[in-house]
């Protein structure tokens, strides 16, 4: 069986999500070979959950320039291991980051471009959801070998038995001249609520919110639930909640087990973003609105009212 390169992503040792639905899509194609690019000693850390994920191989490309440059070592490891192991695709998770290194990779490799998919089959075609999900399309690469972004939240993780064999990659000396090297690093200041696309429950506000200040309703009712916060593009763009939380076709895709949707009226650019949750819940004063369309549960009524009902309730049953 052929093997497919995902490229983990992780921060510090700590591996994301998208990369166990990158290792479950890979199992479509072949046999799913993980690629952990940075410092050294990153790859014991990841080893042990990147096995329970089906990864038949870790290929280690450890180096002290590997966090010191932007995408360029990255670039460089998953050139090398596909030029040695043949790979039937190469997955990479269609974050920002992502993208650049796929789009890099397919000129290195010479192989065709398929991004923000939301399945991968057998036959290497992927799905994807377009015009804001209003179009489901398959694609195929015609030449080489196929890099595939796949859009986090796209592909349900299902844990599988992997042996993870480690396998050393030597990663070229960084031309410095040629890349841009990192200075400075700053985390981003999230409080303890847990990072909006790894949440299990998101709860997101929309213009009907109505100010800044009133989006404390939102972040009330999601602390409750220990939820991750979310923003409608109508509510980032007048100001109400910071860019980074925006949920929608121009902002994040998440697939929370729990979605509930304040305020917002469901525009196809949101739904593009969160449809993909399993259990929706929306409040709206509007009977009509959209999000209505997709909710599992909803309850047409002033939010500031059924928000703070449900807080006090969810406080009620944790206590």
């Amino acid at each position: 069986m052929a093997e497919v390169l995902v490229l983990v992503d992780h921060v510090d040792g700590e591996v994301k999500k998208v990369t166990y639905e990158l290792l479950t899509a890979a199992r479509a194609v072949g046999e799913p070979s993980a690629v952990v690019v940075g410092a050294p000693g990153t790859a014991g850390k990841v080893k042990e959950s990147l096995a329970s994920y089906g990864a038949a191989k870790v290929y280690v490309a450890e180096s002290d320039d590997a966090n010191g440059y932007l995408v360029t070592p990255k670039v460089d490891a998953l050139s090398t291991v596909a030029g040695q192991a043949s790979p039937a695709a190469v997955l990479v998770a269609a974050t920002s980051e992502g993208k650049e290194i796929a789009g890099r990779l397919a000129i290195r490799l010479g192989g065709g471009l398929l991004v923000d998919a939301v399945g991968v089959n057998s036959d290497g075609s992927v799905d994807q959801s377009i015009f804001g999900g209003a179009f489901s399309v398959k694609a195929k690469a015609a030449k080489g070998t196929p890099v595939i972004s796949v859009r986090p939240g796209g592909v349900e993780a299902e844990p599988a038995e992997g042996a993870a064999a480690e396998e050393a990659v030597s990663l070229p000396a960084v031309d410095a001249a040629k890349s841009a090297k990192i200075t400075g690093v700053e985390p981003v200041v999230g409080g303890d609520r847990p990072e909006l696309t790894e949440a299990s429950i998101v709860v997101s506000g929309g213009r009907g919110v109505g100010s800044a200040e009133k989006f404390e309703v939102v972040e009330k009712l999601a602390d409750a639930l220990g939820a991750a916060v979310g923003a409608s593009r109508a509510a980032v763009d007048s100001g109400y909640y910071p860019a980074q939380f925006q949920v929608g076709q121009t902002g994040k895709t998440v697939s929370p087990q729990l979605y509930v949707a304040l305020g917002i009226s469901g525009a196809i650019q949101h739904r593009a973003g969160m449809q993909t949750s399993k259990t929706i819940v929306a409040v709206n004063k509007d009977p009509e609105a959209p999000i209505f369309e997709i909710a599992d549960f909803g309850v047409v009524g002033d939010l500031f009212n059924v928000a703070p009902q449900l807080t006090e309730e969810v406080a009620k049953r944790k206590g």
